[in-house]
């Protein structure tokens, strides 16, 4: 008997319906033949589901079974086929009723009849509630990311002996739950608060200014002045993700196989830190299957990389395209997969290979030349994709025992929620939603104050300053500006991000 069992395909971040066609024939001993393009992982479905089927007391017998995953043009990867292919053979064999078009099955099964979780859960369910299927089974412990998705029942799967008793209506199962509350209860435990920071306003002030207008920053500082600590602390400041960034972003995370049970879905601005010895595939993705990279698992959050002149070139020149274009293509002989990768990047940078050069009370012990060879590891093309740096000074000893309480990133965080809501309004119906995305034709519409252009223009005959420098002058002055709830762009906001922009001339000679 012919049978037919739904299942869900992914190919990078998008999904297509499969459809396991089985068919059972007469035969001197069990052969399980897979057609449709399987990769290994698939072919090796066969003895898992042999024993599997043993294990849970319905025994194959001696036949042949042909099973088509179509359509046969796109190729299947991966092991979350098997439930569909198990149910395709009962089905076949009249143990269980053919399961009804609108029901999707994805999920690896163990040799004792368990379901192991499988990566892209998220992605397959939000696919499969698009085509229009009104329930899928999963993996008990993917249940949770993929009930998140509404318009389609979730259930969780522990075991095929379960399943087949709830399919037979001996044991019904209750699709999992949702509860998007008690995920967004817990925001920011892992980041800290702005409030621990002590000193470094300048820094600090900086930070406000990149999450308001969501630009790149770049922290140059000695050891020991806090550059990672305000990193960290940049999710708490930034806006709220709203729930399609959540899915958007829980979408990449449940590929490459970061969601659990616990958190299944990413609800707070993701901070990534990338080290020194990362791969490109590693940044940018890739592999035989190509799985998002470092800068993917960043989207709609902050990247960070520390000790910048330390990565290898071919590493930072990467970051160039998906820092233009917020998104990486990875192309491969088989296929080409785009992945996601709008993030605000954050670097830190010691001043030379000791870290004192500059420091008001220790010496600098690099030989001669070691600092401009150092400094000069950061091209052009890449410091121009950076709109504030910021130099961190040495805390004093008299600024710990002299501090006073320092604003919570909540105090913070309402300032740059008041500058994000000026700007989706200024960008309304276009593709922009932050100034550091404005376009050359919404540079030139900012309205800026007489005396400020003035100022604006001797800073730039004064500081030699690129075409490049001088947009990114006028995207952090339109978000100083925001913070300051002005519509225009006073003399006061130019000369603010004029002073972040400095450092080019004292370190790079630009």
């Amino acid at each position: 008997m012919l049978s037919k069992v739904k299942s869900i395909g992914l190919v990078g971040l998008e999904g297509f319906e499969i459809e396991v066609e089985t068919e059972i024939t007469q035969g001197l001993e069990t052969v399980l033949n897979v057609v449709g393009l399987p990769d290994a992982a698939v072919k090796e479905a066969r003895e898992r589901i042999r024993i599997a089927l043993l294990n849970t007391g319905y025994p194959i017998p001696d036949c042949i079974i042909t099973q088509n995953l179509a359509p046969a043009h796109i190729r299947k990867e991966g092991s979350a086929y098997d439930l569909p292919m198990i149910l395709g053979i009962l089905a076949s064999e009249g143990k269980i009723k053919n399961p009804s078009e609108k029901t999707a099955f994805l999920g690896e099964i163990s040799l004792s009849g368990e379901l192991r979780p499988t990566n892209g859960v998220l992605a397959a369910v939000i696919t499969a509630q698009s085509l229009g299927f009104e329930e899928i089974y999963v993996p008990a412990l993917n249940a949770a990311e993929g009930s998140v998705i509404k318009g389609i029942k979730v259930y969780g799967v522990k075991t095929l002996r379960h399943l087949i008793r709830h399919l037979s209506g001996e044991e019904p199962m209750t699709p999992e739950e949702c509860h998007l509350d008690d995920l967004l209860g817990k925001r920011f435990e892992k980041y800290g608060d702005f409030s621990e920071v002590i000193g470094q306003q300048s820094a600090r002030r900086a930070c406000e200014i990149a999450a308001a207008g969501n630009h790149n920053l770049l922290f140059i500082g000695p050891p020991g002045t806090g550059k990672s600590m305000l990193a960290k602390r940049l999710p708490t400041i930034l806006p709220d993700m709203s729930f399609d960034e959540m899915i958007e972003s829980s979408k990449i995370y449940s590929i490459a196989g970061k969601l659990s049970p616990q958190t299944p879905l990413v609800t707070v601005r993701p901070f990534i830190k990338a080290n020194q010895g990362i791969s490109i595939a590693g940044l940018i993705g890739g592999g035989a299957v190509p799985g998002p990279g470092t800068i993917s698992l960043a989207h709609n959050g902050v990247l960070f990389l520390d000790e910048l002149p330390e990565f290898p070139v071919k590493i930072l020149e990467t970051l160039r395209q998906p820092m233009e274009d917020g998104n990486i293509t990875i192309s491969r002989v088989k296929r080409t997969l785009t992945y996601p990768a709008n993030f605000m990047l954050v670097c830190a940078m010691n001043p030379c290979p000791c870290g004192n050069f500059g420091h008001p009370t220790l010496k600098c012990t690099c030989a001669p030349g070691a600092v401009t060879k150092y400094i000069n590891k950061i091209s052009g093309p890449l410091l121009d994709r950076i709109d504030i740096q910021v130099e961190l000074p040495p805390v004093k000893i008299e600024d710990i025992k002299n501090s006073q309480p320092s604003e919570s990133s909540a105090e913070i965080k309402k300032r740059v929620d008041a500058a994000r809501k000026m700007q989706k309004e200024r960008f309304k119906g276009t593709n922009v939603t932050w100034n550091a995305g404005m376009t050359p034709q919404m540079i030139k519409e900012c309205e800026i104050e007489k005396g400020a252009l003035d100022f604006l223009q001797n800073m730039f005959v004064k500081m030699s300053l690129s075409m490049r420098a001088y947009d990114k002058i006028i995207k952090v002055s339109r978000t100083i500006a925001d913070l300051a709830l002005s519509k225009e762009i006073k003399k006061e906001h130019i000369a603010e991000a004029v002073f972040f922009r400095s450092l080019d001339k004292k370190y790079w000679n630009r």
